[in-house]
């Protein structure tokens, strides 16, 4: 018996040697010596790879160098856009430091050639294009011309349109009919080849510090006043054909807040904002 019962531990393996066979399977960088343990294991550095920055987002202000132009090309420029200009004069006759960082095109929206070279690389476009005169002159400068720049911005794929217009103003439409009908054709062909980035700006009297060469009016001597109080009358408004006289004045600055934001918020809802919706989204802070 003792003999059987000394064979059998001779021929069974130590339990140290199994032990180590068993963490030497479950773990590659221990060694098959109970007693020694591997170094660990030799990581290679990830390979670096180069991302790509983020497109830059380029805007192009038509009519930039006007009155409400110059604001959103200034309010763009503040947000780190990249911004150029098309009108007819070319480059702003302002000498504000900001006017040197925007690109500025001269051509005429009545021509479609005029809008190749500057639609280049562009993401959005806002139009501030406008005019009066004559009634077909006014359909010419407040339809045609943005129709044009509409189409244009289309075929090349820019992502979203701003197109500043008109608050009716009841009894003022027809007197002025050629400019509102200019207008709200511009509109519909907005809401047709936008119809998930196109916004439409309607302010009414828009204030602020305009220059007249050398000289600079004060236009929100008379505005802010104004908008406080008729801000507050808003049900007069409803008022058939003399109410929409009603509607408040809107300061620039808040027009061109509006407007950069329309443009480069992919989330910025699509249609039409008065005077009072400029007014409310003016006041929200933008990401």
């Amino acid at each position: 018996m003792r003999t059987v019962i000394s064979r059998l531990i001779h021929s069974t393996p130590s339990i140290s040697r199994l032990n180590a066979t068993v963490v030497s399977i479950s773990g590659r960088n221990l060694c098959t010596d109970s007693n020694k343990v591997d170094g660990p294991f030799k990581v290679e550095e990830a390979e670096t790879v180069n991302v790509p920055p983020l497109p830059t987002e380029k805007l192009l202000v038509l009519g930039g160098n006007g009155f409400v132009g110059s604001h959103i090309c200034r309010e763009a420029l503040d947000r780190d856009l990249s911004v150029a200009s098309l009108s007819r004069s070319g480059r702003s006759s302002l000498h504000d430091s900001w006017a040197t960082n925007v690109a500025w095109y001269k051509g005429n929206l009545l021509s479609t050639d005029s809008l190749k070279e500057a639609l280049n690389g562009v993401t959005a476009v806002i139009s501030c294009v406008g005019g009066f005169g004559s009634n077909s002159y006014m359909y010419k400068i407040n339809g045609t011309a943005n129709i044009n720049a509409i189409r244009a911005a289309s075929d090349q794929g820019v992502k979203r349109f701003v197109y500043i217009s008109a608050a009716d103003f009841g009894v003022v439409n027809y007197l002025l009919r050629g400019y509102y009908e200019g207008k709200r054709a511009s509109e519909t062909e907005l809401l047709t080849r936008f119809p998930y980035g196109g916004v439409i700006l309607r302010p009414g009297f828009i204030y602020g510090t305009r220059s007249v060469g050398s000289m600079k009016i004060p236009l929100g001597v008379i505005g802010s006043p104004l908008e406080m109080v008729l801000q507050v009358a808003k049900p007069l408004n409803q008022i058939p054909l003399v109410g929409p006289l009603l509607t408040p004045p809107v300061n620039v600055t808040a027009v061109a807040k509006v407007a950069v934001r329309a443009a480069t918020d992919p989330v910025f809802p699509p249609g039409i904002i008065d005077a009072y919706g400029i007014q409310r989204y003016s006041q929200h802070k933008s990401n």
